[in-house]
């Protein structure tokens, strides 16, 4: 018996316990909102919300409305100077860094040691489950796990407590069992200068036995491009022949998806899409005919959710999980092992079947671009473009923005259509200028930029006067509060306006 059929083995009563989701996803979900209910009942905002009165949903409903990050940012600021039984029970030491709301370039999110337990090591866990229960033969606790991670430091230099990347809260909270069985190494993995850590973990991982990979699509193609050239080989299965999955998130998948089916030419790989926020795990796709994910709901997560066409109502329907109708697109508001009460997350799903529940992600609730991990949204750049148009001189009338997709080179950048009301004497020096403020207005944004490794400098088109308005007109909008979409996620309708731009100056 080989050690991946004795992890096998062991997971068996989890994945007995992933079966209830089937008959039981309502009672599962009110036992979490009961256990959430009692643990924070005791704490600043369980007393000011009269959490020990609480006996069902619909008075929690009633108690208090969905919450932004600006509304809870105060109480989340306190705790990070180390004030305890704020939101949550004790003091939390732990605070994920991503890309802020309109009023603040990051938000930073509560990590506790029990939302590490129940929700995001849960998520690990049980994606492998589902993954073994489909896949039989595995070997991949026989190899290394390929993880990438990111880097964390000190948190208002309070003694113990740290701000970063979630996978790097993961790493610096795993079992050490976790480091036989991973490759870099730890120190790697949490170097913060993402050229340097880029190299090592090439060097590291490329004579190892990987087995399984896990990461964001497009940083990962970065390390693999790099690791082809350390070798010299051309396809992956001739680096790691033993290679067999791809647990990966954070990113669509669909434009990597062919650049990654030439990497294994002569070999079957499996490709596993998990949704695992700063917030917390909520899914994973537990077969490979089907590309909905299953949603966990026996994690410290309480789920609700508000209709998208409700998102900006003073008073929108919010929903439990068992409200919800297939074919319906919702905004997930959760609560939360971390102190997040109805917290409004800014992602959209669909669910495609109900018992279990299963759905897809749908985007976000306002415009942005996060193709490559970036979260760019309409704030940083509106602030960006004012910045450059103030040091360039420039004006800028109209202007959309879409993600130009890794070639095999594993390049990639944002192209800028921008139609000028007053140009700027160099376009370039424009280009520049943008790039700089959207990494200031964006901490995302300039991490994937740093040092041009994964994302390139922004290409700058500039349209010609009118093609706004025209294409606006050639769809029935022009006039009224009808507008360009400013940030897309896709390429569609700069595609179209770039063939409308052509040869019409």
């Amino acid at each position: 018996m080989n050690f991946t059929s004795i992890v096998d083995a062991a997971l068996s009563g989890r994945r007995h316990r992933l079966d209830r989701y089937e008959q039981d996803a309502e009672a599962l979900q009110m036992s979490v909102l009961r256990h959430l209910l009692q643990r924070a009942r005791s704490t600043e905002w369980g007393r000011s919300h009269g959490y020990s009165d609480i006996r069902s949903y619909e008075q929690f409903a009633a108690a208090f409305g969905v919450q932004s990050y600006d509304d809870l940012k105060s109480y989340i600021d306190r705790m990070r100077h180390g004030q305890s039984d704020v939101l949550w029970p004790g003091r939390i030491r732990w605070y994920a860094k991503s890309s802020g709301t309109t009023s603040e370039r990051s938000k930073f999110i509560p990590v506790s040691p029990e939302a590490l337990k129940d929700t995001h090591y849960a998520g690990g866990r049980d994606s492998v489950v589902t993954y073994l229960t489909h896949k039989q033969h595995s070997r991949i606790f026989d190899g290394k796990a390929l993880i990438l991670g990111g880097s964390h430091a000190p948190n208002y230099n309070l003694p113990h407590s740290y701000v970063g990347d979630l996978s790097a809260i993961l790493i610096e909270n795993a079992n050490p069992i976790v480091n036989f069985v991973r490759v870099p190494r730890k120190q790697t993995a949490l170097l913060s200068d993402f050229a340097e850590k880029r190299e090592r973990i090439a060097r590291e991982a490329a004579g190892r036995n990987v087995t399984s990979l896990s990461g964001v699509p497009s940083w990962m193609l970065s390390v693999i491009t790099r690791v082809l050239e350390l070798t010299g080989k051309e396809h992956l299965d001739d680096v790691w022949p033993n290679l067999e999955v791809f647990w990966h998130g954070g990113v669509a998948f669909t434009p990597y998806r062919e650049q990654y089916r030439h990497l294994f030419r002569h070999k079957e790989m499996s490709y596993v899409e998990t949704y695992n926020a700063s917030e917390g795990f909520f899914g994973v796709q537990s077969s490979p005919t089907d590309e909905a994910m299953l949603m966990m709901v026996d994690y410290g997560v309480f789920y609700e959710f508000i209709p998208i066409d409700e998102v900006e109502s003073p008073h929108p329907t919010v929903l439990p999980l068992w409200g919800v109708e297939p074919g319906r697109n919702y905004a997930i508001v959760i609560s939360t092992s971390s102190g997040l009460w109805r917290y409004m997350l800014g992602d959209t799903v669909r669910f495609t079947q109900r018992d279990p529940y299963k759905f897809v992600i749908t985007g976000r609730t306002k415009f942005f671009i996060n193709a490559f991990g970036e979260e760019l949204i309409v704030d940083n750049a509106e602030h960006a473009l004012a910045a450059a148009c103030t040091q360039t001189g420039a004006e800028v009338l109209e202007y959309t923005a879409a993600p130009i997709f890794m070639d095999g080179h594993a390049r990639c950048r944002h192209q800028w259509l921008i139609e000028f009301s007053r140009p700027p004497a160099d376009s370039e020096a424009f280009a520049d200028c943008l790039d700089r403020e959207l990494q200031r207005q964006n901490t995302d944004y300039e991490a994937k930029r740093a040092k041009d490794i994964t994302l390139q400098r922004l290409q700058l088109i500039t349209a010609r006067p009118g093609l706004f308005n025209e294409w606006l007109a050639s769809h029935g909008k022009l006039g009224g509060q009808h507008k360009v979409p400013r940030l897309s996620n896709n390429r569609d309708i700069i595609e179209e306006m770039l063939k409308m731009n052509i040869g019409r100056f």
